[in-house]
This record gives C-alpha cells, structure tokens and sequence, in this order.
C-alpha cells in the first residue's frame, strides 16, 4: 500500500507545476507529440514546394485541413483510450485477419520508407550545415533514434520527444527574418483561393495527404494506452465510464494544441518559401533540403541556417514516431507485448520491429532509389491506407460493442466522415494523375 500510495502522490504532486512552461509541458501529451512529428522533413519539403510554385495562395489550405486532421486524430485517442487497445488491436479484435494484414502491411511499407527519405533530408542538412559524408549522417542519425527509444526511460523519453518540439520554432524564426509582407500573406490565409491548374491541384492533394496519415492515427491512440497503462488510477473508459469527462476533455485539448501547433508551422514553412523563393521565380523544389539550399540567396544565410537546423530537429522528432507507430501496428496485429514503458526483454519482439523498421529505412540509402522518388511512393501508399483505416475508424468508433458507452457522434463523428470523404477524393486524384 505504501508504494501505490507514494505513487499516486507523485501523480498528484506532477500536476502541481513549478511555472507556466512546465504546467504547459505536464498538460500535453500524445497529441502535442503527435502534431509536431506530422512536419517531419519530408512534411517541410511539401509545404516548401507549395509556398514556392503557389506562393501565399496556398496559405488558406492550412485553415482547412486543420479541423479535419484535429477530428480523426482526436477520434483515434478516443479509441485508444476508451477500449485500452491501439487501432491495430481493436481490427485483431472485430474486423476480418486479411484486412488487418493489408493494413498493417501498408502502414510498415509507408513508414519505412518515409523513414528512410527523412534520414536522407536530415543527413542532407547536417552536410550542408558543416559538410562530411551524408551516408554516415544517416547511420548516426538511425543510431540515436533507436537508441533513446529502447535505453531511455518511457517518461524521460516523452520529456525528450516534447522538448524535441521546440525545434519546430526555427520555421516561425525564418518566416521572420524572411520580410514577410504581411498583408499579401493575411490575404492568402483566410481567403481562399482556386487555381484551375494541375500544379494547384497536385499541391493540394500533397497537403492533405501530408497533414493526414496513417501512422499519426496509430502513434496517437497506442500512446493514450501507454499513458492509461502508467497511471495506477486510470483505467480504460469503458470499463472506468467516470473517467470520461476529464479523459476526454484532456484528448481534445491535447489534440487541439498539438495540430494547431503543426499546422502553425506549416503556415510559416509557406509563408518563409513564398516571401523568398517564390518571390524570386524558384519553384523547382522538390525536397526540405532543396528549399533550404534556394533560402540562402534568396533568405540570407541566418535563413539558411535556422531552416536546415530545423530539417535536423523535426527529424529527431519524426523518425521514432514512424518507426514506432510500426511497431505497435506489428505488435498489436500479432498480440505481442507492446509499449515504450516495458524493458527491452519485456517486449524483445516489439522493440525488435522498431528497430528493423529503422534498419530497413537507412537501407535505402545505400541503395539506387531516389529518396525523393521514394518519398511519393510512400505518400502514395499512405493515401492508399489512410482512406481504409479512416473508413474502419470510423465504423469501429460508433460501435457499442467496442467503445461502450463512449461511440463518437454527433459533429466530431460529422467531421471524421468529412474527412474521410477529403482523403478519399485526395487519393482518387493522386490516382487520376497517373492517367492524365
């Protein structure tokens, strides 16, 4: 009894904060951690290539897409929370073993390879920041990511992943040091504007695709199992319905900062690119690192040098979650032991996973495939898994049978379906371009 109790005085004592900055950093969670992992470098490269070719035209679509991906990732923590099984776990559960193994099958191969192209753009950005071999960035930067994961403490890591964060903030200092003229770039933002191109269009359906993926919705809801499974007083809501009003009120605050925060960095991402290159004719960007190198004469090098510092950090960032939300896929799938919170030898398999999802990622380094060909690949397969896990999402949280006496409706369920229906119109115009 002492050591529960003492355990649950420090839960309690944990929320008695020293300043507004640690209250802040105590409060967030899964979906802060979730948001800012989404602008990984191959997230600044689509947003670069769309202040670039687009200028602020295209600042609006950030408006746009933030109640959509702010709906399904709230919808997956509820998942995760109410029923205490990830989205992979609760499809082993209810859903047929062949569309569980399509699923997860698409969601590693995405994965990996979005692993690989942002260990590419990190690399990429360290050399151009002090030069030396990129393949040997790559390889130390894979080293990092797997090692805090496995040999840090669950809690500490989270610490870690959250102050890793703070790196997103060299975007908004970009954008400032870009002479942004702030009229032209309030217009772009809150009027929306339409161009009858292939280009305009092509730029969209990357945002969207980039602003809404598979491995955020596996990320967000296996860490509020992780987070239920450390508090001794939590359970999940189905079983513990008193928990709910605080749970879900926590959730949405949670995932309301985090993807206000993500797409406040990808405004500043489109805004430094549009006050810069765009303004300058540059708009053969195809990648974070392209963008990057186009800022220095165009931005200065303070510019140059905040941006690629950041490549680096949302990396760092970006690389565990992927590699992660893998692993919980994998492991939930085969009813594996899983979780950040259990040792190495608690969860070999787990942690196995995460690290040959890594492994094979830095392979493709050392192979002939482009990383930037790669990387629509990846965002291809995304869209080609995104629109099926949304669809089961959604039929899985209006089930009873699963989320008890929590089933998501009214507009958060309106929302979901809006946005299900938007990464589905998305990825029949990726498909239709291939034809066109």
């Amino acid at each position: 009894m002492t050591g529960i109790g003492s355990q649950i005085d420090r839960e309690q004592s944990s929320t008695l904060a020293k300043g507004p900055f640690q209250r802040f950093l105590r409060t967030i969670g899964p979906g802060f951690i979730t948001g800012a992992s989404d602008d990984d470098p191959s997230g600044i490269g689509t947003y670069s290539q769309a202040g670039a070719q687009l200028g602020f035209n295209i600042g609006w679509s950030m408006l746009f897409t933030f109640p959509l991906m702010a709906a399904i990732q709230e919808i997956a923590a509820r998942i995760g929370r109410t029923t205490g099984k990830g989205i992979s776990g609760n499809l082993s559960r209810h859903y047929p073993a062949p569309l569980l193994s399509v699923v997860v099958m698409l969601l590693f191969v995405a994965n990996v390879i979005n692993i690989g192209a942002d260990l590419s753009a990190m690399a990429d950005a360290l050399k151009l920041l002090v030069g030396g071999p990129s393949s040997l960035y790559v390889v130390a930067f894979a080293i990092i990511c797997v090692s805090a994961i496995v040999f840090l403490d669950y809690t500490r890591y989270v610490t870690v992943l959250k102050w890793t964060t703070l790196s997103l903030f060299a975007y908004v200092i970009a954008m400032f040091a870009a002479n942004v003229p702030w009229i032209d770039a309030a217009k772009g933002l809150f009027i929306p504007h339409l161009e009858w191109s292939g280009a305009f269009f092509t730029t969209l359906l990357a945002i969207l695709g980039t602003t809404i993926s598979p491995y955020l919705f596996f990320w967000q809801a296996s860490q509020e199992v992780e987070e239920e499974e450390l508090k001794l007083t939590a359970e999940p809501l189905r079983w513990a319905p008193w928990q709910a009003t605080r749970a879900f009120g926590r959730i949405r605050a949670d995932t309301l900062v985090g993807m206000a925060f993500s797409n406040l960095i990808a405004v500043a991402i489109i805004f430094t690119t549009a006050a810069t290159l765009h303004k300058a004719g540059v708009t053969d960007i195809t990648s974070s690192t392209d963008a990057a190198k186009a800022l220095e004469p165009a931005a200065g090098e303070f510019a140059f040098i905040v941006f690629s510092a950041g490549i680096i950090g949302t990396g760092l960032l970006a690389v565990p979650v992927l590699a992660g939300s893998a692993a919980f896929a994998v492991g939930e799938a085969l009813r594996w032991p899983v979780g950040l919170q259990r040792k190495p030898k608690e969860a070999a398999a787990f942690y196995a996973t995460l690290a040959a999802a890594t492994a094979l990622g830095t392979g493709i380094m050392f192979t002939p495939i482009d990383p930037i060909k790669a990387l629509y690949w990846s965002a291809v397969i995304n869209g080609m898994c995104a629109v099926p896990v949304m669809v089961v999402m959604m039929l899985m949280a209006a089930r009873k049978d699963i989320m008890g006496e929590f089933p998501v409706q009214g507009w958060l369920r309106a929302l979901g379906w809006l946005s299900t229906l938007a990464m589905g119109m998305s990825s029949l115009g990726l498909v239709a371009q291939w034809f066109l």
